[in-house]
């Protein structure tokens, strides 16, 4: 059964974005990469770094970040000069780790070029831009008109004109509706504006209808069943993997690892781990033969494509075997920059270190 107004409104297009470019004036979240509306005043540099921050990850977890970021390397030409290490491991933590890679490739690139390109054509030709964040750079840091549609925007929009094909198969309609409703100037505002009308009114569970300036537009609204948008097709489970974390202690320090740098958590710090498999691999892929003890304890992790769970295995290492990596002190190792992954079975084995 069809959720659509018997009547709908046909929203009044022109009219959205003034009233959302108003309502925005007034409130506007205040964010350290952001530029006050209306000014054009954004720093290409730190709208880049944060739109990339901002994938897939929440703006309260992204802020301390940016700012720790924008700190140490205010500049494309600063943080092109960074070494991969160092930039690896100020982003512990934030996930999806491949955005560190392409970040330095990409401000690498940019200092080569002299200038961030200004077109979304330009954009989306350096490293880690991808459609959505050359649409997003170029209208917020260049005043292009360019369409951008992050899930906030989809939310939205497909509320506003109560579209009922599901998602992923509804987003060529709704980039089309946002297309439609995106003025000629103040592009980018009414970018952000769309995106802080839905973290802050029209949200995923609860949308506060009565407080959002697009409500008399919205054909989502009249159904009275405004959360019910957008439909989402339903995911298919993720497979299950498993693997082994090796804490090789010497005289209390710990091995750790650089990943490979290509592929998943590539030049990231960590602890030894075995392959990471459909059936549990038991202590396949150990730093060496040792007296290792498997615990009874595992720990569990999301990722995007897969969720795992691993086994803990610790050993006491004998000061004259050579091992590949790192010895890192036990007591810092807070400071080694961990992915969350092993920081996760780092803790677990400290605590385990500390009962024993």
């Amino acid at each position: 059964m069809s959720l659509r107004p018997s009547h709908p409104r046909h929203p009044d297009r022109p009219l959205i974005s003034r009233l959302l470019l108003d309502w925005y004036d007034a409130n506007a979240r205040r964010l350290p990469w952001r530029a006050a509306p209306g000014s054009n005043a954004a720093d290409p540099y730190r709208v880049w770094l944060s739109e990339i921050m901002l994938q897939q990850t929440q703006v309260a977890t992204v802020i301390p970040y940016f700012e720790k970021f924008t700190t140490r390397w205010p500049t494309f030409e600063a943080f092109a000069a960074a070494a991969d290490a160092d930039v690896m491991t100020a982003w512990a933590g934030l996930g999806y780790y491949a955005r560190a890679r392409n970040l330095l490739a990409c401000a690498r690139e940019v200092t080569r070029l002299g200038r961030m390109p200004d077109t979304e054509e330009g954009l989306r030709a350096l490293p880690g831009v991808g459609a959505y964040t050359a649409a997003a750079i170029a209208a917020i840091a260049f005043g292009r008109r360019a369409v951008v549609v992050d899930a906030n925007v989809e939310r939205v929009v497909s509320r506003l004109f109560a579209i009922e094909t599901p998602l992923p198969a509804s987003r060529p309609q709704i980039r089309a509706h946002t297309d439609a409703i995106t003025p000629d100037t103040r592009a980018g505002d009414f970018a952000q504006a769309m995106m802080d009308l839905g973290s802050g009114i029209c949200t995923a569970r609860a949308p506060r209808c009565l407080l959002c300036p697009l409500r008399d537009q919205c054909d989502g609204f009249r159904t009275g069943t405004p959360e019910l948008f957008p439909y989402k097709a339903k995911k298919a489970p993720k497979p299950q993997r498993y693997g082994t974390m090796f804490w090789a202690e010497r005289d209390g320090h710990v091995l750790l690892v650089r990943r490979p740098a290509k592929g998943l958590l590539g030049g990231m710090r960590a602890l030894p781990t075995g392959p990471w498999e459909a059936v549990a691999p038991g202590l396949e892929g150990a730093p060496v033969a040792a007296d290792w003890r498997l615990h009874d304890h595992t720990v569990a992790h999301g990722f995007t494509h897969f969720d795992l769970q691993v086994a803990l295995a610790a050993a006491t290492i004998g000061p004259h075997e050579v091992l590949e990596g790192e010895w890192w002190p036990v007591a810092d190792l807070a400071s080694a920059g961990l992915p969350t992954v092993f920081a996760k079975a780092a803790n677990r084995f400290g605590s385990m270190r500390c009962a024993s």
